[in-house]
C-alpha cells in the first residue's frame, strides 16, 4: 500500500467524518439572520445628522422650527405648531432594522392627532414611505414608484389589527427592510407588509400639526 493512498484514504475518512458537522454549519448559515450593524442617530452634534424639510418638498420651509432634538435623552420631540415637514436623518440605507417608540401630548378636544415614521424616503421626500401614527391605527403608507412611475398606496383596510394606544400612551413600531419587502410591526405584532421598488432611502419623522415625543431609537444596517 502506498503512502499517497493511506494519504487519500485517510482524508477521505475525516472527510466523511466532518460531512454531518459541515451540513450542519451550512444550514445555520442560512437559517441565522443578516448581521446586523447599529447605527449612532445621536452623536454629539446630533443636530448636524438631521434635516428638516418641507411636505411637499416644492413648498418654502417654515421659519418656525418644529423640532427639539435631545441628543442626551435620545429623544426628539415635534412642537406641532401646524407646519407640514419631515425631519430626515441624513445617512441613506439600504437593509434595516429601525424601531421606535412614540406618543401624542393628550390635547382636550383636539381628535386630530396625526404624525408618521418615513423610511426609503428619497432625499427630497418627493418618494416617500410611511408608518402612519393616528390613534385609528398604523398601518403603511406612500408614494413609491410602480414600474417606474409614482404611485400612491395605502394599507388601512389590509391592517391587520388597531393596535395604537391612546394619546399619552407609549407605542413601539418596528419597520424592517430587506431587499423590497418591509414590515410595520405596531406594540409587538406585524400589522402590514408591502413590496416596493425602492431599494434604499431615508428614515425620518412626520410634523403635522400634533405634538408628539419619540424615544428609544434602534436602528440597524442589515446585510
Amino acid at each position: 500500500m502506498s503512502y499517497t493512498f493511506l494519504f487519500s484514504r485517510r482524508t477521505h475518512l475525516v472527510l466523511l467524518a466532518a460531512a454531518p458537522a459541515l451540513l450542519v454549519a451550512a444550514l445555520l448559515s442560512v437559517a441565522l439572520p443578516a448581521r446586523a450593524q447599529s447605527v449612532n442617530l445621536f452623536p454629539t452634534d446630533a443636530e448636524s445628522h438631521w434635516t428638516r424639510f418641507s411636505i411637499p418638498p416644492t413648498q418654502p420651509l417654515d421659519a418656525k422650527a418644529q423640532w427639539h432634538i435631545d441628543a442626551a435623552r435620545r429623544t426628539i420631540v415635534c412642537d406641532g405648531n401646524g407646519a407640514h415637514e419631515w425631519l430626515r436623518f441624513n445617512q441613506e440605507l439600504g437593509n434595516f432594522d429601525f424601531s421606535v417608540k412614540w406618543r401624542f401630548t393628550p390635547v382636550p378636544g383636539t381628535p386630530k392627532y396625526n404624525s408618521g415614521v418615513f423610511f426609503r424616503n428619497s432625499a427630497d421626500g418627493a418618494i416617500w414611505h410611511q408608518a402612519q401614527t393616528k390613534l385609528d391605527g398604523g398601518y403603511l403608507f406612500g408614494l413609491t414608484p410602480r414600474n417606474g412611475t409614482p404611485t400612491a398606496f395605502n394599507l388601512l383596510k389590509d391592517m391587520a389589527e388597531n393596535r395604537v394606544k391612546p394619546a399619552g400612551e407609549w407605542n413601539l413600531y418596528r419597520i424592517r427592510c430587506t431587499g423590497g419587502h418591509c414590515t410595520l410591526a405596531v406594540n409587538g405584532k406585524v400589522v402590514n407588509t408591502v413590496d416596493i421598488e425602492v431599494m434604499k432611502g431615508y428614515v425620518g419623522l412626520e410634523a403635522e400639526g400634533a405634538q408628539i415625543t419619540f424615544k428609544d431609537f434602534k436602528l440597524k444596517q442589515l446585510k
